[in-house]
């Protein structure tokens, strides 16, 4: 019998995660792909799992996660990217959880993994996230970067594991730390800061962030791997700042 729960993902280009992200979740009743115009087999792969694919452009994670959403037709609504995969075991407490809920959201904790590792510290477990809620009590937040469900009335949280295959690559880890460093540059640029502000900010927020992670968070206890993305971090947050800074300046 399957799950009574629309799954809603977005992709473009994702042929090496894909399938293994569907498969973990095909035992769901429904399952909805909005496809921002693949140049790879994405489509091709999610044609053996779902009917329900919508090729659209590109408008940002926000944007074409509700337009996902949007195209579901069931109760409950599970949010799941590319490179994440629902777990046994979390598929057995979302059945149950859902039969006699009272609440309107789950939030679902995340086992990420960094360099082929799962990474138990540096404030990455168990990272909740927001993915499981009533359709009609859940909407994605209009954010550029890093976006989030709000749902309306009472949430709880779940104990079972998403699984989350990070970042294969430190040069992997780059790339996108350019894209989100662009997007968050525009969110903060929306606030109106005073120049002085973002400088600061990007003076001291690397080694706020390194020391929150690294030490705070316990890091250290990852090894190299700790270290490295404490390191990393650190100049996400610079650059994010660094390039508000140079809006604000020219």
């Amino acid at each position: 019998m399957k799950i009574p729960v629309s799954v809603a993902i977005i992709a473009k280009n994702e042929e090496k995660n894909i399938r293994d992200a569907l498969e973990s979740v095909k035992d769901f009743e429904e399952i909805v792909v909005v496809d921002s115009f693949s140049e790879d087999k994405t489509v091709e792969i999610c044609k053996k799992y779902t009917q329900k694919i919508f090729q659209r452009e590109w408008k940002g994670f926000a944007d074409q996660k509700q337009f996902a959403i949007d195209k579901t037709q069931l109760q409950w609504v599970l949010i799941l990217d590319a490179d994440e995969r629902v777990s046994e075991s979390l598929k057995r407490e979302i059945a149950e959880k859902i039969k006699k809920s009272q609440v309107n959201g789950y939030y679902i904790p995340r086992k990420n993994f960094f360099l082929g590792k799962w990474i138990r510290y540096s404030g990455w477990w168990p990272d909740y996230t927001l993915r499981l809620f009533r359709k009609d009590r859940g909407r994605m937040e209009k954010r550029q970067v890093h976006e989030k469900v709000v749902v309306e009335g009472k949430v709880d949280y779940l104990n079972e594991p998403m699984i989350h295959y990070t970042y294969e690559s430190i040069e992997e880890f780059i790339k996108k730390m350019q894209k989100y460093s662009f997007l968050s540059a525009i969110e903060i640029l929306k606030k109106n800061q005073s120049k002085y502000k973002v400088l600061l900010k990007m003076i001291f927020s690397p080694a706020f962030t390194f020391f929150k992670m690294y030490i705070l968070r316990r890091g250290f206890l990852e090894g190299l791997r700790g270290f490295i993305l404490a390191v990393l971090y650190s100049f996400y947050s610079f650059l994010k700042y660094a390039k508000v800074w140079e809006k604000l300046w020219k």
